[in-house]
Protein backbone atom coordinates (compact mmCIF):
# COMPACT_ATOMS: atom_id res chain seq x y z
CA UNK A 1 0.00 0.00 0.00
CA UNK A 2 1.65 3.25 -1.04
CA UNK A 3 2.16 5.78 1.61
CA UNK A 4 0.12 8.84 1.62
CA UNK A 5 2.68 11.96 2.08
CA UNK A 6 -0.48 14.53 3.69
CA UNK A 7 2.48 17.36 3.64
CA UNK A 8 3.01 17.44 0.38
CA UNK A 9 -0.79 17.16 -0.27
CA UNK A 10 -1.39 20.03 2.53
CA UNK A 11 1.42 22.37 0.56
CA UNK A 12 0.18 21.49 -2.80
CA UNK A 13 -3.46 22.87 -2.25
CA UNK A 14 -2.53 25.41 0.31
CA UNK A 15 -0.24 27.07 -2.36
CA UNK A 16 -2.83 26.90 -4.86
CA UNK A 17 -5.23 28.22 -2.65
CA UNK A 18 -2.68 31.40 -2.03
CA UNK A 19 -2.09 31.54 -5.69
CA UNK A 20 -6.26 31.87 -6.71
CA UNK A 21 -6.99 33.94 -4.27
CA UNK A 22 -9.74 31.96 -3.53
CA UNK A 23 -10.50 32.69 0.02
CA UNK A 24 -10.64 36.72 -0.59
CA UNK A 25 -13.82 38.03 -0.21
CA UNK A 26 -15.13 39.26 -3.40
CA UNK A 27 -15.59 43.36 -3.93
CA UNK A 28 -19.29 44.05 -5.25
CA UNK A 29 -20.32 40.49 -4.96
CA UNK A 30 -24.38 39.81 -5.49
CA UNK A 31 -24.04 37.12 -3.40
CA UNK A 32 -25.30 37.43 0.46
CA UNK A 33 -22.69 37.88 2.63
CA UNK A 34 -21.98 36.09 5.66
CA UNK A 35 -19.03 37.16 8.38
CA UNK A 36 -16.94 35.13 9.93
CA UNK A 37 -14.84 36.00 13.14
CA UNK A 38 -12.91 33.90 15.74
CA UNK A 39 -11.92 35.73 18.51
CA UNK A 40 -8.37 37.42 17.81
CA UNK A 41 -5.02 35.39 19.79
CA UNK A 42 -2.30 37.45 21.54
CA UNK A 43 1.04 37.60 19.81
CA UNK A 44 2.56 36.79 23.82
CA UNK A 45 3.48 33.55 23.38
CA UNK A 46 5.96 30.97 21.04
CA UNK A 47 3.50 30.10 18.87
CA UNK A 48 -0.19 28.55 18.21
CA UNK A 49 -1.44 26.25 21.34
CA UNK A 50 -3.84 23.21 20.56
CA UNK A 51 -6.86 25.64 22.59
CA UNK A 52 -6.39 28.01 19.08
CA UNK A 53 -5.80 25.14 17.18
CA UNK A 54 -9.17 24.09 17.89
CA UNK A 55 -11.20 27.46 18.01
CA UNK A 56 -9.98 28.56 14.34
CA UNK A 57 -10.47 24.64 12.76
CA UNK A 58 -14.46 25.07 13.92
CA UNK A 59 -14.41 29.25 12.93
CA UNK A 60 -13.37 27.55 9.34
CA UNK A 61 -15.29 24.82 9.32
CA UNK A 62 -18.35 27.33 9.56
CA UNK A 63 -16.70 29.47 7.03
CA UNK A 64 -16.23 26.82 4.22
CA UNK A 65 -19.34 25.69 4.60
CA UNK A 66 -21.27 29.05 3.96
CA UNK A 67 -19.17 29.45 1.50
CA UNK A 68 -20.12 26.46 -0.14
CA UNK A 69 -23.37 27.45 0.36
CA UNK A 70 -22.83 30.09 -2.09
CA UNK A 71 -22.08 32.88 0.15
CA UNK A 72 -19.55 35.52 0.09
CA UNK A 73 -18.26 34.73 3.19
CA UNK A 74 -15.91 37.65 4.83
CA UNK A 75 -13.34 35.38 7.19
CA UNK A 76 -10.43 38.01 8.45
CA UNK A 77 -7.62 36.76 11.14
CA UNK A 78 -5.68 39.43 13.05
CA UNK A 79 -3.78 39.95 16.24
CA UNK A 80 -4.76 41.61 19.58
CA UNK A 81 -1.16 42.55 19.94
CA UNK A 82 -0.73 46.26 21.86
CA UNK A 83 -1.65 44.77 25.45
CA UNK A 84 -0.44 43.52 28.33
CA UNK A 85 0.39 40.21 27.48
CA UNK A 86 2.91 41.59 24.97
CA UNK A 87 4.64 43.69 26.98
CA UNK A 88 5.03 41.11 29.61
CA UNK A 89 6.13 38.71 26.79
CA UNK A 90 8.62 41.11 25.49
CA UNK A 91 10.29 41.81 28.86
CA UNK A 92 10.41 38.45 29.82
CA UNK A 93 12.40 37.73 26.66
CA UNK A 94 14.34 40.56 26.76
CA UNK A 95 13.32 42.73 23.67
CA UNK A 96 11.33 45.53 22.82
CA UNK A 97 7.87 44.77 22.46
CA UNK A 98 7.30 46.19 19.10
CA UNK A 99 10.06 43.65 17.83
CA UNK A 100 8.72 40.67 19.44
CA UNK A 101 4.93 41.06 19.09
CA UNK A 102 6.12 41.99 15.17
CA UNK A 103 8.20 38.17 15.06
CA UNK A 104 5.42 36.84 16.99
CA UNK A 105 2.75 37.46 14.35
CA UNK A 106 4.67 36.41 11.88
CA UNK A 107 5.27 33.25 13.26
CA UNK A 108 1.36 32.49 14.25
CA UNK A 109 0.47 33.09 10.30
CA UNK A 110 3.01 30.76 9.52
CA UNK A 111 1.24 28.21 11.61
CA UNK A 112 -2.31 28.94 10.48
CA UNK A 113 -1.34 28.90 7.04
CA UNK A 114 0.14 25.17 7.51
CA UNK A 115 -3.01 24.37 9.39
CA UNK A 116 -4.64 25.26 5.74
CA UNK A 117 -7.53 27.71 7.63
CA UNK A 118 -9.48 29.96 4.95
CA UNK A 119 -8.44 33.48 6.12
CA UNK A 120 -8.75 36.24 3.91
CA UNK A 121 -5.25 37.38 4.39
CA UNK A 122 -5.25 40.69 2.95
CA UNK A 123 -7.84 41.85 5.67
CA UNK A 124 -5.02 40.70 8.48
CA UNK A 125 -5.08 43.75 11.38
CA UNK A 126 -2.69 44.20 13.56
CA UNK A 127 -3.96 46.25 16.68
CA UNK A 128 -0.17 47.61 17.25
CA UNK A 129 0.36 49.02 13.74
CA UNK A 130 -0.24 52.66 13.97
CA UNK A 131 -2.66 52.79 10.72
CA UNK A 132 -5.19 51.26 13.34
CA UNK A 133 -4.63 52.28 16.73
CA UNK A 134 -4.34 55.96 15.23
CA UNK A 135 -8.39 55.39 15.04
CA UNK A 136 -8.99 53.91 18.46
CA UNK A 137 -6.63 57.56 19.36
CA UNK A 138 -9.84 59.38 17.37
CA UNK A 139 -12.85 57.80 18.63
CA UNK A 140 -11.22 58.24 22.32
CA UNK A 141 -10.86 62.03 21.83
CA UNK A 142 -14.55 61.97 20.36
CA UNK A 143 -15.37 60.40 23.64
CA UNK A 144 -13.76 63.63 25.10
CA UNK A 145 -15.51 65.94 23.45
CA UNK A 146 -18.63 64.58 23.92
CA UNK A 147 -17.69 64.66 27.78
CA UNK A 148 -18.02 60.69 27.55
CA UNK A 149 -14.31 60.33 29.19
CA UNK A 150 -12.95 61.63 32.27
CA UNK A 151 -10.17 61.02 34.96
CA UNK A 152 -10.98 60.28 38.54
CA UNK A 153 -9.06 58.34 41.30
CA UNK A 154 -10.16 55.18 42.27
CA UNK A 155 -9.31 51.68 43.90
CA UNK A 156 -8.11 49.64 41.34
CA UNK A 157 -6.05 45.69 41.55
CA UNK A 158 -2.29 46.06 40.84
CA UNK A 159 0.02 43.62 40.33
CA UNK A 160 3.83 44.64 41.73
CA UNK A 161 5.47 41.90 39.08
CA UNK A 162 3.10 43.03 36.18
CA UNK A 163 3.83 46.99 37.18
CA UNK A 164 0.36 47.45 36.12
CA UNK A 165 -3.22 47.61 36.88
CA UNK A 166 -5.60 44.38 36.55
CA UNK A 167 -9.15 44.09 35.93
CA UNK A 168 -11.42 41.92 38.84
CA UNK A 169 -11.36 38.93 36.13
CA UNK A 170 -7.57 39.12 35.99
CA UNK A 171 -7.61 38.64 39.55
CA UNK A 172 -7.60 34.89 40.96
CA UNK A 173 -7.42 34.37 44.38
CA UNK A 174 -6.03 37.68 45.67
CA UNK A 175 -3.12 36.85 43.23
CA UNK A 176 -2.79 37.81 39.40
CA UNK A 177 -3.37 35.25 36.76
CA UNK A 178 -0.17 35.36 35.34
CA UNK A 179 2.12 35.48 38.20
CA UNK A 180 0.56 32.92 41.08
CA UNK A 181 3.29 33.58 43.59
CA UNK A 182 2.29 37.41 43.74
CA UNK A 183 -0.16 38.91 45.80
CA UNK A 184 -2.81 41.81 44.12
CA UNK A 185 -2.75 44.74 45.87
CA UNK A 186 -5.47 47.55 46.39
CA UNK A 187 -4.02 50.71 44.77
CA UNK A 188 -6.17 54.40 44.98
CA UNK A 189 -4.44 55.90 41.33
CA UNK A 190 -6.32 58.37 38.85
CA UNK A 191 -8.02 56.58 35.90
CA UNK A 192 -9.59 57.24 32.64
CA UNK A 193 -12.98 56.47 32.92
CA UNK A 194 -15.66 56.16 30.03
CA UNK A 195 -19.23 57.45 31.59
CA UNK A 196 -21.17 54.47 30.61
CA UNK A 197 -23.25 55.44 33.75
CA UNK A 198 -25.33 57.95 31.52
CA UNK A 199 -26.94 55.13 29.55
CA UNK A 200 -27.62 52.66 32.39
CA UNK A 201 -31.55 53.01 32.51
CA UNK A 202 -31.36 52.81 28.66
CA UNK A 203 -28.80 50.00 28.37
CA UNK A 204 -31.13 47.97 31.47
CA UNK A 205 -34.78 48.21 29.61
CA UNK A 206 -32.88 47.76 26.13
CA UNK A 207 -32.47 44.78 27.23
CA UNK A 208 -36.11 43.17 26.93
CA UNK A 209 -35.82 43.94 23.03
CA UNK A 210 -32.73 41.51 22.52
CA UNK A 211 -35.22 38.99 20.50
CA UNK A 212 -33.05 35.49 20.17
CA UNK A 213 -30.89 36.62 23.24
CA UNK A 214 -30.92 33.36 25.52
CA UNK A 215 -33.14 34.72 28.94
CA UNK A 216 -29.97 33.36 31.21
CA UNK A 217 -28.18 35.94 29.16
CA UNK A 218 -30.35 38.51 29.44
CA UNK A 219 -31.06 38.01 33.36
CA UNK A 220 -26.84 38.00 33.43
CA UNK A 221 -26.55 41.27 32.02
CA UNK A 222 -29.39 42.89 33.59
CA UNK A 223 -27.74 42.17 37.28
CA UNK A 224 -24.61 43.34 35.72
CA UNK A 225 -26.15 46.87 35.22
CA UNK A 226 -27.96 46.13 38.97
CA UNK A 227 -31.10 48.35 38.44
CA UNK A 228 -32.57 48.82 41.88
CA UNK A 229 -35.12 50.96 43.64
CA UNK A 230 -34.73 51.85 47.44
CA UNK A 231 -33.97 55.52 49.75
CA UNK A 232 -31.18 57.28 50.95
CA UNK A 233 -31.65 57.27 54.72
CA UNK A 234 -30.20 60.24 56.37
CA UNK A 235 -28.17 58.92 59.97
CA UNK A 236 -26.99 61.98 61.50
CA UNK A 237 -23.35 61.56 63.27
CA UNK A 238 -23.86 62.42 66.79
CA UNK A 239 -23.07 65.55 67.96
CA UNK A 240 -22.90 67.13 64.63
CA UNK A 241 -24.88 68.47 61.65
CA UNK A 242 -23.05 65.92 59.57
CA UNK A 243 -25.01 63.54 57.63
CA UNK A 244 -24.52 60.08 56.64
CA UNK A 245 -26.62 59.03 53.40
CA UNK A 246 -27.22 55.37 53.49
CA UNK A 247 -28.87 53.98 49.83
CA UNK A 248 -30.55 50.59 51.09
CA UNK A 249 -33.51 48.67 49.39
CA UNK A 250 -34.41 47.13 52.14
CA UNK A 251 -36.09 50.44 54.28
CA UNK A 252 -38.41 47.84 55.90
CA UNK A 253 -35.83 47.15 58.22
CA UNK A 254 -34.77 50.11 59.44
CA UNK A 255 -35.85 49.67 62.74
CA UNK A 256 -33.62 46.63 63.01
CA UNK A 257 -30.49 48.88 62.30
CA UNK A 258 -28.12 48.44 65.17
CA UNK A 259 -24.73 49.80 63.66
CA UNK A 260 -23.49 51.40 60.54
CA UNK A 261 -19.94 50.33 58.26
CA UNK A 262 -17.79 52.66 56.41
CA UNK A 263 -15.55 51.70 52.98
CA UNK A 264 -12.55 51.73 53.94
CA UNK A 265 -11.77 54.33 51.37
CA UNK A 266 -14.11 56.38 52.38
CA UNK A 267 -12.74 60.39 52.85
CA UNK A 268 -15.13 60.26 55.81
CA UNK A 269 -12.70 58.40 57.91
CA UNK A 270 -10.03 60.87 59.11
CA UNK A 271 -12.91 62.89 60.46
CA UNK A 272 -14.43 60.10 62.46
CA UNK A 273 -11.13 59.25 64.16
CA UNK A 274 -8.48 62.39 63.83
CA UNK A 275 -6.74 62.74 66.92
CA UNK A 276 -8.39 59.75 68.81
CA UNK A 277 -7.83 56.30 70.50
CA UNK A 278 -8.75 54.66 67.35
CA UNK A 279 -6.96 56.85 64.83
CA UNK A 280 -3.99 54.30 64.55
CA UNK A 281 -6.16 51.04 64.81
CA UNK A 282 -8.29 52.37 61.66
CA UNK A 283 -4.92 53.40 60.01
CA UNK A 284 -3.57 49.62 60.75
CA UNK A 285 -6.69 48.33 59.48
CA UNK A 286 -7.05 50.50 56.27
CA UNK A 287 -3.13 49.07 55.00
CA UNK A 288 -4.33 46.07 55.60
CA UNK A 289 -7.57 45.56 53.28
CA UNK A 290 -5.31 47.61 50.55
CA UNK A 291 -3.98 44.31 50.26
CA UNK A 292 -6.57 42.40 49.91
CA UNK A 293 -9.21 42.14 46.59
CA UNK A 294 -12.01 43.66 45.63
CA UNK A 295 -13.87 40.50 44.64
CA UNK A 296 -12.69 38.96 48.07
CA UNK A 297 -14.20 41.69 49.90
CA UNK A 298 -17.48 41.70 47.74
CA UNK A 299 -17.85 37.61 48.64
CA UNK A 300 -20.50 36.64 51.29
CA UNK A 301 -18.45 34.00 52.23
CA UNK A 302 -15.45 35.26 53.60
CA UNK A 303 -14.73 36.12 56.55
CA UNK A 304 -15.57 40.05 57.02
CA UNK A 305 -13.34 42.58 59.56
CA UNK A 306 -13.94 45.92 60.70
CA UNK A 307 -12.62 48.44 63.62
CA UNK A 308 -14.20 50.91 65.53
CA UNK A 309 -14.46 54.39 65.21
CA UNK A 310 -15.53 55.92 68.49
CA UNK A 311 -18.17 57.53 67.34
CA UNK A 312 -21.61 56.93 66.65
CA UNK A 313 -25.05 57.93 64.51
CA UNK A 314 -28.65 58.67 65.07
CA UNK A 315 -31.15 56.37 63.68
CA UNK A 316 -33.71 58.79 62.07
CA UNK A 317 -36.48 56.65 62.87
CA UNK A 318 -36.36 55.35 65.91
CA UNK A 319 -33.28 58.26 67.52
CA UNK A 320 -31.27 55.25 68.63
CA UNK A 321 -27.76 55.64 68.98
CA UNK A 322 -25.54 53.60 66.97
CA UNK A 323 -21.96 52.74 66.53
CA UNK A 324 -20.13 53.39 63.57
CA UNK A 325 -17.65 50.50 61.83
CA UNK A 326 -14.90 50.60 59.24
CA UNK A 327 -14.88 47.51 57.29
CA UNK A 328 -13.61 45.66 54.30
CA UNK A 329 -16.98 44.22 53.26
CA UNK A 330 -18.15 47.94 52.04
CA UNK A 331 -17.25 49.45 48.97
CA UNK A 332 -16.34 52.76 47.89
CA UNK A 333 -19.96 52.91 45.90
CA UNK A 334 -22.06 55.96 46.87
CA UNK A 335 -21.73 57.35 49.81
CA UNK A 336 -19.21 54.35 50.90
CA UNK A 337 -21.82 53.79 53.93
CA UNK A 338 -24.11 51.22 54.67
CA UNK A 339 -26.86 50.58 57.39
CA UNK A 340 -26.88 46.64 59.30
CA UNK A 341 -29.34 45.04 60.70
CA UNK A 342 -29.95 41.46 61.92
CA UNK A 343 -32.07 40.40 58.57
CA UNK A 344 -28.47 40.30 56.53
CA UNK A 345 -26.30 37.34 56.53
CA UNK A 346 -23.07 39.33 56.19
CA UNK A 347 -24.31 41.95 58.94
CA UNK A 348 -25.06 39.63 61.61
CA UNK A 349 -22.12 37.76 61.24
CA UNK A 350 -20.12 40.43 61.72
CA UNK A 351 -21.71 41.87 64.33
CA UNK A 352 -21.45 38.48 66.34
CA UNK A 353 -17.92 38.41 65.71
CA UNK A 354 -17.75 41.88 67.34
CA UNK A 355 -20.19 41.97 70.07
CA UNK A 356 -22.70 43.90 68.39
CA UNK A 357 -26.00 44.14 69.91
CA UNK A 358 -28.52 42.55 67.57
CA UNK A 359 -32.52 42.48 67.12
CA UNK A 360 -35.51 41.41 64.70
CA UNK A 361 -38.15 43.35 63.33
CA UNK A 362 -39.54 40.39 60.87
CA UNK A 363 -41.06 37.33 61.89
CA UNK A 364 -43.19 34.54 60.00
CA UNK A 365 -46.42 35.62 62.55
CA UNK A 366 -45.55 39.18 63.79
CA UNK A 367 -45.02 37.89 66.63
CA UNK A 368 -41.73 39.12 68.66
CA UNK A 369 -38.13 36.82 68.08
CA UNK A 370 -34.37 37.38 69.63
CA UNK A 371 -31.40 37.05 67.74
CA UNK A 372 -29.94 35.78 70.69
CA UNK A 373 -32.04 32.07 69.59
CA UNK A 374 -30.81 32.12 66.39
CA UNK A 375 -27.68 30.85 64.74
CA UNK A 376 -27.77 33.54 61.67
CA UNK A 377 -29.89 35.97 60.17
CA UNK A 378 -33.71 36.22 59.67
CA UNK A 379 -33.77 36.52 55.92
CA UNK A 380 -37.28 35.46 55.23
CA UNK A 381 -40.46 37.65 54.41
CA UNK A 382 -42.63 37.90 56.91
CA UNK A 383 -44.97 40.08 59.52
CA UNK A 384 -43.22 43.22 61.02
CA UNK A 385 -43.02 43.63 65.03
CA UNK A 386 -41.53 46.72 67.00
CA UNK A 387 -41.81 48.77 63.73
CA UNK A 388 -43.78 52.03 65.03
CA UNK A 389 -46.88 52.38 63.12
CA UNK A 390 -45.76 49.71 60.50
CA UNK A 391 -45.94 46.83 63.22
CA UNK A 392 -48.34 44.23 62.01
CA UNK A 393 -47.90 44.74 58.24
CA UNK A 394 -46.69 41.56 55.99
CA UNK A 395 -42.95 43.22 55.36
CA UNK A 396 -42.93 43.56 51.40
CA UNK A 397 -46.22 45.79 51.08
CA UNK A 398 -44.96 47.73 54.44
CA UNK A 399 -41.87 48.06 51.82
CA UNK A 400 -43.25 51.76 49.40
CA UNK A 401 -45.53 52.67 52.58
CA UNK A 402 -42.27 52.85 54.53
CA UNK A 403 -40.35 54.79 51.44
CA UNK A 404 -42.54 57.19 51.28
CA UNK A 405 -42.94 58.00 55.37
CA UNK A 406 -39.04 58.20 54.85
CA UNK A 407 -39.48 61.05 52.12
CA UNK A 408 -42.42 62.44 53.45
CA UNK A 409 -40.67 63.04 57.25
CA UNK A 410 -37.24 64.45 55.42
CA UNK A 411 -35.67 61.42 57.23
CA UNK A 412 -34.32 60.05 53.76
CA UNK A 413 -34.86 60.40 49.94
CA UNK A 414 -36.06 57.90 47.29
CA UNK A 415 -33.80 57.31 44.71
CA UNK A 416 -33.22 54.53 41.28
CA UNK A 417 -29.29 52.92 41.84
CA UNK A 418 -26.92 51.05 39.23
CA UNK A 419 -24.97 48.71 40.38
CA UNK A 420 -23.50 49.77 36.73
CA UNK A 421 -20.10 52.08 37.26
CA UNK A 422 -18.47 54.22 34.94
CA UNK A 423 -15.73 52.09 32.62
CA UNK A 424 -12.29 52.09 33.69
CA UNK A 425 -9.99 52.00 31.00
CA UNK A 426 -6.83 52.77 31.79
CA UNK A 427 -4.17 49.53 31.37
CA UNK A 428 -0.87 49.47 29.49
CA UNK A 429 2.17 50.67 30.70
CA UNK A 430 4.29 52.66 28.07
CA UNK A 431 3.69 50.75 24.82
CA UNK A 432 0.91 52.68 22.05
CA UNK A 433 -2.29 53.50 23.70
CA UNK A 434 -2.33 53.69 27.53
CA UNK A 435 -6.26 52.10 27.57
CA UNK A 436 -7.19 49.49 26.96
CA UNK A 437 -11.12 49.40 25.32
CA UNK A 438 -12.39 46.46 23.95
CA UNK A 439 -15.40 47.86 22.43
CA UNK A 440 -13.57 50.84 20.59
CA UNK A 441 -11.36 48.07 19.42
CA UNK A 442 -14.44 45.99 17.72
CA UNK A 443 -15.83 49.48 16.54
CA UNK A 444 -12.10 50.35 14.72
CA UNK A 445 -12.29 46.52 13.47
CA UNK A 446 -15.67 46.86 12.07
CA UNK A 447 -14.52 49.94 10.00
CA UNK A 448 -11.25 48.91 9.06
CA UNK A 449 -12.89 45.24 7.42
CA UNK A 450 -15.49 47.42 6.12
CA UNK A 451 -13.96 48.80 3.03
CA UNK A 452 -16.02 47.74 -0.22
CA UNK A 453 -17.25 44.37 1.40
CA UNK A 454 -20.53 45.97 3.14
Amino acid sequence: MEEVNFKKIESKWQKAWELKKIFEVKKNSKEEKYYVLVMFPYPSGNGLHMGHALNYVIGDILARYKKMQGFNVLHPMGYDALGLPAENAAIKAGTRPQEYTNNAIKNYIKQQKELGISYDWSRMVNTADPNYYKWDQWIFLKMLEKNLAHQKESDVNWCPKCDTVLANEQVQNGKCWRHEDTEVEIKNLKQWYFKITDYADELYTSIDKLDGWPEKTKAMQKNWIGKSHGVDIYFKLENSDKVLPTFTTRCDTTYSVTFLAVAPESPLIPELVAGTEYEKPAKDFIEKVKKQTLIDRANQEKEKQGVFTGKYAINPLNNEKIPIYISNFVLMYGSGVVMCDAHDKRDFRFARKYKIPLKFVISKDGKKIDPKDFDDAFTDDGILFNSGEFSGMDNRKALPKMADYIEKKGFGKKIINFRLKDWGISRQRYWGLRFQLYTVKNVVLFLFLKKTYL
